[in-house]
C-alpha cells in the first residue's frame, strides 16, 4: 500500500486535535465559573444537574431552542464574535421568562466547516458571561466540524435552554382582557432577527461598508448590528412577583405582528400605536434604503420594542414607574380590545 495516499480524517476536512484545543479552552474558562449544583458537567457524555434544591413544591420545566440566524454572517465579515455568544443565551432566556421561568441550564451547538478554537472560546466567553449574570448553568454543547455543509468561514449557532417554574407561577396570557394595557420595553437593535433582510439591504443594495459609519448612526455599522440581544429575564421574575402581569411576549422574528397574538385569548386583539415610542436609527436606515413599507418592517423587525407586558389598567401606572425605577425605560404602548387575536397598528 502506497503510505503517501492514506486518507485521513484531517485530510477529510476535520481536525480532531483543533477540537481538543477547542474543547481545552473551554475547559479553561469553566474553571473559573462557579455553577451551583452540577453532578456532571463539560466532558463527560451527559449533563447531570441536581435541581432538588430549588426549593419548589409543585416545579414544572420549561424548554426553548433557538438560534442567532445570519447575524453570525455579520460577525465572520466584522471579525467580532463574543455578543454572539450572549446573543443566543440572551434569546433562549427571554423565550422561558416570558412564562414566568427562571434559567437552570444552558447547552450550546456550534456547527462550522472547518474547526478554529479561537472562535469556539470567543463565542463560549459570550455565552459563560451573560450566563454567570442570569446564574444559568453552562452543562455542555456540541461542536461540529462539517465540511462540506457549512460554507468555508461560515459557522452556526444554536442553543437549548431548560427553566424551572412553580406550576401556579405560570404565565399564560389565558386572562388577558379588554381594557387591558400594553408595555413595552426597549430593544437594544435588531436583537437576533430579520439580518437576511437587512443584509441584503445594507450591504448588497446599499453598498454599505461594516467598518463605516452611516448618517444617522452614532458609531460603526458593524457595531450596530453586532449588538448583543438584551436579556429581560431578571426584570421579568422582579416584576411578575410584585404585579400581576397577564401575558408577556418576546419580540423575536414576526415582530410584534406576529409575536403578540401568540399569548391573546382569541376573543382579544391588540391595538399597538407606533407614534409612542421613537424608532432608533437603524431601522430608519434599512427601511430607506430598502423602500420597504411600515408594515413590512414591523412585521420583520421588532422596530425598537424588545418585549411587551400586558397588565390590567389599573396596575399599569404603578408597573410603569417600577420598571422605570429599574432602569428599563418602559412606555406604555396600547391597549387591548375585543377581537379576533390580532395586531392592529396605527402607524
Amino acid at each position: 500500500m502506497d503510505t503517501d495516499n492514506k486518507a485521513t480524517y484531517k485530510a477529510a476536512g476535520v481536525d480532531i486535535d483543533e477540537g481538543i484545543k477547542a474543547v481545552n479552552f473551554i475547559k479553561e474558562r469553566m474553571k473559573r465559573t462557579s455553577f451551583q449544583n452540577v453532578l456532571s458537567g463539560i466532558g463527560g457524555f451527559g449533563g447531570i444537574v441536581d435541581f432538588t434544591k430549588l426549593g419548589l413544591k409543585q416545579p414544572a420545566l420549561v424548554s426553548s431552542i433557538d438560534g442567532v440566524g445570519t447575524k453570525t454572517k455579520v460577525a465572520s465579515a466584522y471579525g467580532k464574535f463574543e455578543g454572539i455568544g450572549r446573543d443566543i443565551v440572551s434569546h433562549c432566556i427571554n423565550d422561558i421568562a416570558v412564562q414566568g421561568a427562571a434559567p437552570l441550564f444552558f447547552m450550546d451547538y456550534i456547527g462550522v466547516s472547518h474547526l478554529n478554537a479561537e472562535l469556539v472560546d470567543a463565542l463560549i466567553a459570550g455565552i459563560l458571561s451573560i450566563c454567570e449574570e442570569e446564574n444559568c448553568i453552562l452543562l455542555g454543547g456540541e461542536t461540529a466540524e462539517m465540511p462540506g455543509v457549512y460554507a468555508e468561514n461560515e459557522f452556526d449557532l444554536v442553543g437549548c435552554i431548560v427553566g424551572y417554574i412553580e406550576k401556579e407561577n405560570i404565565i399564560t396570557g389565558k386572562d388577558i382582557c379588554p381594557g387591558d394595557v400594553i408595555i413595552g420595553l426597549p430593544s437594544s437593535g435588531l436583537h437576533t432577527n430579520g439580518f437576511s433582510l437587512a443584509r441584503k439591504v445594507l450591504l448588497d443594495m446599499g453598498k454599505l461598508d461594516l467598518h463605516s459609519t452611516p448618517a444617522g448612526l452614532d458609531r460603526p455599522l458593524g457595531d450596530v448590528l453586532l449588538e448583543p440581544h438584551r436579556c429581560y429575564g431578571k426584570i421579568i421574575r422582579q416584576a411578575s412577583g410584585v404585579f400581576n402581569i397577564k401575558g408577556i411576549a418576546h419580540i423575536t422574528g414576526g415582530g410584534v405582528i406576529d409575536n403578540i397574538p401568540r399569548i391573546l385569548p382569541d376573543t382579544t386583539e391588540a391595538v399597538i400605536d407606533t407614534r409612542t415610542w421613537t424608532t432608533p436609527p437603524i431601522f430608519s436606515l434599512i427601511q430607506s434604503i430598502g423602500a420597504i413599507d411600515e408594515h413590512e418592517m414591523h412585521r420583520v423587525f421588532n422596530m425598537g420594542i424588545g418585549l411587551t407586558l400586558i397588565v390590567p389598567a389599573e396596575q399599569a401606572e404603578d408597573i410603569l414607574s417600577f420598571l422605570d425605577d429599574n432602569q428599563q425605560n418602559p412606555v406604555q404602548i396600547g391597549e387591548i380590545r375585543a377581537g379576533q387575536q390580532k395586531v392592529s397598528l396605527i402607524i
